[in-house]
């Protein structure tokens, strides 16, 4: 995933604001834990689904929003980009990982509070997972050397997924 496409959906999911020369955000719909979403930016559909933590563990003081995403860009020939945004910035030296129930943890690479994969296979050996698992477990440090595990439930992935798959005519 790009930069952008992980900053965009960040924005989006948590400001719950549109400003006057930002798109307008369409609710697809809810399942269980997970909301799928749909945005017209400068007329090209981007959709996404998003769920938040069902338990976050850390000693930390302060933390911002915190939620895994999915996205399809379809006028960018982009599908399946899978990203999770922290709350803090990552440590550098660090690379946050995920996990889906006992399958071995994959690495993001990070930039800020924002964490993506490089390759498109694992994006969609992630998704896969993720349509067949109970949760997804990630594990990050930040800059102030906080280690966090933020658990995400997967019930419900599987509808979300297919929402946005329907909206942005993706599989």
């Amino acid at each position: 995933m790009n930069f952008k496409g992980c900053l965009c959906a960040g924005l989006m999911l948590v400001s719950g604001v549109v400003w006057a020369n930002e798109p307008e955000i369409k609710r697809l719909g809810v399942s269980s834990d997970w909301v799928a979403y749909q945005v017209d930016e400068n007329g090209s559909k981007v959709c996404y689904i998003a769920a938040r933590p069902i338990k976050s563990e850390g000693k930390y003081k302060k933390r911002g929003d915190v939620f895994l995403t999915v996205m399809h860009r379809p006028a960018d020939n982009v599908y399946d980009e899978v990203s999770f945004a922290a709350g803090y910035p990552y440590n550098v030296t660090e690379k946050p990982t995920i996990a889906v129930d006992k399958n071995p943890a994959v690495s993001f690479f990070s930039r800020g509070e924002n964490a993506w994969f490089k390759e498109k296979t694992t994006d969609e050996k992630l998704i896969a997972q993720m349509r067949k698992g109970n949760k997804a477990v990630v594990k990050g440090r930040s800059t102030r050397r906080t280690r966090t595990t933020d658990t995400i439930s997967l019930k419900g992935f599987s509808k979300a997924y297919q929402m946005i798959n329907e909206a942005c005519h993706w599989k």
